[in-house]
């Protein structure tokens, strides 16, 4: 019975741990660096286009309310 279990505990060991523990610290690395310049730039340029995504829904809402006022009752 142990013959059965020991032969792949033993690959385990040899083959799978080391690769899983060395992709496991290469991705801890990586994040722990922090952003990347182009996408510092990508979040930055979400972040802008989000906000004009907020004024233009405040617009919208403020055209609503002053049009329909019980619109938000409908919704």
């Amino acid at each position: 019975m142990e013959e059965i279990i020991v032969a792949p505990v033993i690959i385990f060991m040899l083959v799978v741990a080391p690769i899983w523990l060395i992709l496991h610290y290469r991705s801890k690395r990586q994040i722990s660096q922090g952003l990347t310049e182009e996408e510092y730039i990508q979040l930055s340029e979400l972040s802008e286009l989000a906000d004009k995504m907020a004024d233009r829904i405040k617009t919208l809402e403020a055209i609503l309310d002053a049009e329909t006022p019980d619109w938000r009752d409908k919704v």
